[in-house]
C-alpha cells in the first residue's frame, strides 16, 4: 500500500500499516522486529553464529560490575550497563538525587571540562583543567572523588501558538571539589547523559564523502542550515579523523569510543589509554568483542503508522526537521561485512549544527563550538521510555517529550521550532505519533 492509498482510504480507519518507501527496516537487513521493552537487547539480525558468539562475548565486559583493583581509583560508574541499560540512554542522574553522594556508583551522566586558554590534551582538542583532566569523575574506589556533583532544576513556561504553554526546565549544577572547596572560576562545564547505543556500527560505516556532501558549512544553499563535520584526533591512527560519535562528534571511531569510556568513565586501562608500563585492566580480547558488541546491537523496526502517524511523517518534512534529521542514508564498506552497503532510516546528518545560545554549553570540543551538537539519530526514540520509563531527551536529559525537546531549538533549528510552536495541537500530537514509531 503506498502513501497516496494509506491517505486516501487508511485514514478514514485511522490505522495504516505500511510505511514510507520501506523505512519500517530503520537498520536495513540488521533491523530485528521487536518493539518491546528488549528490542535494544539483540544482534544484528543478519550476523553469523560465529559472530553472534562474539556479540556474547562483549555482553561480558559491557555487563560486568568492574571492581578494585581494576576499578578507578576515580570513575564515574563501575559498569558500562550502569550508564546505557538495556543499551537505551542514560537517566539524568548524577551525585545522587538533590542530595550530595560520593558513595555509590550512581551516576548515569557526567560532566565534560575544560579551560578557555592554555596546550590543548590531544591536537585541536580541550584543554585539560589541572587536575581534573578534561572529564569530572564524582566516584572514587579509595578516599575522596574528585568531585561532589548535586543536580538541579529551573523550570520557565514558553508560550505555544494556540495558546497554551508548556514548561521547560534546564539543569543546574553545583560542582564543588571531593573536599567540598569550589572549583577552578574558569573552569568550562558539559553536562551530557549516555546515549543509546543502537546501530552504531552502520553509522560508522557510512562513507566519509557521503557526510562531505551533506555538511555545508558555508550555507552555500542559503536555506539557513550549515552542517559541518567535526575533525578529531584520533590517539591510534595519531591523526585528525572525521568525528561521529558523542554529542559533539568528538570522537573518531567506535574503537576509540568504547576504549575511551572505559578508561574516563570507569578507570580501566586498555589497549588503546593502557598504563605507562603497558598493562591494562580490560584484556585485548575483552576489548575487541566489546567493539564488537557495540557495532552490532540492531536497531530495532519501527512501528506500524496509524493515519495520524502518517500525516506526522509529512509534518516531520514540512516543518523543516527533515533537514538535518535526514531521514535515509546508505552504508559504505566496513569490516564487519554485515553493515556494510544498507539502506538505513537513521533519521542524522552526523553533523554539527548551531543549537543556538539556549542549549550552548560554551565549551569548545575541537573544531565543535559552544552553541554546535551534533544531530542525534532519532531511530529507537518512540522506544526510549519503553526500554526505561524515566528516559529523557537531548544532551542533558533536559527535555521529558518530544515536545520540550523541539521547544529548546534553536540557531539553525529555529525555524523548524517556530513551525512546531504555531502549530495547531492536532499538528503537534500527529508529529509525535509518527516520533513513537521510530
Amino acid at each position: 500500500m503506498g502513501l497516496r492509498t494509506c491517505f486516501g482510504v487508511a485514514v478514514a480507519l485511522a490505522a495504516c500499516g505500511d510505511n514510507l518507501d520501506g523505512e519500517d527496516r530503520q537498520g536495513g537487513d540488521t533491523t530485528v522486529d521487536d518493539r518491546t521493552q528488549d528490542a535494544f537487547l539483540h544482534p544484528a539480525a543478519n550476523l553469523t553464529d560465529s559472530q553472534r558468539a562474539t556479540f556474547q562475548a562483549g555482553t561480558s565486559p559491557f555487563d560486568f560490575h568492574w571492581e578494585i583493583p581494576q576499578l578507578g581509583p576515580q570513575f564515574n560508574n563501575d559498569a558500562c550497563f550502569g550508564c546505557h541499560g538495556s543499551f537505551g540512554r542514560g537517566l539524568s542522574q548524577i551525585g545522587g538525587d538533590g542530595v550530595i553522594d560520593i558513595s555509590g556508583p550512581q551516576s548515569e551522566a557526567l560532566v565534560r571540562v575544560s579551560l578557555p586558554e592554555g596546550a590543548p590534551g590531544d591536537p585541536g582538542g580541550p584543554i585539560p583543567v589541572p587536575g581534573y583532566g578534561t572529564q569530572l569523575q564524582d566516584h572514587a574506589t579509595i578516599g575522596l572523588p574528585e568531585v561532589q556533583i548535586q543536580l538541579n532544576w529551573v523550570e520557565h513556561q514558553e508560550l505555544m501558538g494556540d495558546g497554551t504553554f508548556i514548561a521547560l526546565r534546564e539543569p543546574r549544577l553545583m560542582i564543588r571539589d571531593g573536599n567540598g572547596d569550589p572549583i577552578p572560576v574558569d573552569m568550562r562545564t558539559s553536562y551530557r547523559i549516555a546515549p543509546a547505543i543502537i546501530g552504531l556500527g552502520l553509522l560508522e560505516a557510512i562513507d566519509e564523502t557521503t557526510l562531505e556532501a551533506l555538511a555545508d558549512p558555508d550555507d552555500a544553499d542559503g536555506d539557513g542550515i550549515s552542517g559541518r563535520l567535526n575533525q578529531v584526533w584520533d590517539p591510534e591512527l595519531g591523526a585528525m579523523h572525521v568525528g561521529r560519535f558523542g554529542w559533539k562528534a568528538n570522537t573518531s571511531r567506535l574503537h576509540v569510543q568504547a576504549a575511551g569510556a572505559a578508561a574516563n568513565d570507569m578507570g580501566l586501562s586498555n589497549k588503546v589509554f593502557p598504563e605507562p608500563d603497558g598493562n591494562r585492566d580490560v584484556q585485548d580480547d575483552q576489548m575487541e568483542a566489546m567493539v564488537f558488541l557495540v557495532s552490532t546491537v540492531a536497531v530495532p523496526a519501527a512501528g506500524p503508522r496509524s493515519g495520524e502517524a502518517f500525516r506526522g511523517r509529512r509534518l516531520f518534512d514540512d516543518f523543516g526537521c527533515a533537514h538535518c534529521h535526514v531521514p535515509t542514508l546508505v552504508t559504505g564498506d566496513h569490516p564487519i561485512a554485515q553493515l556494510a552497503h544498507q539502506t538505513i532510516h537513521p533519521f542524522t546528518d552526523m553533523l554539527l549544527h548551531d543549537m543556538g545560545d539556549l542549549l550552548t554549553d560554551a565549551r569548545p570540543d575541537f573544531l565543535a563550538d559552544g552553541r554546535e551538537w551534533r544531530t542525534p539519530a532519532l531511530w529507537g526514540i518512540g522506544l526510549a521510555q519503553v526500554i526505561r520509563a524515566n528516559a529523557t531527551f537531548l544532551h542533558d536529559g533536559r527535555a521529558r517529550t518530544y515536545a520540550e525537546a523541539i521547544m529548546w531549538h534553536g540557531g539553525e533549528a529555529m525555524p523548524a521550532r517556530e513551525a512546531f510552536r504555531t502549530a495547531s495541537r492536532s499538528d503537534r500530537d500527529a508529529l509525535a505519533a509518527f516520533l513513537d514509531t521510530l
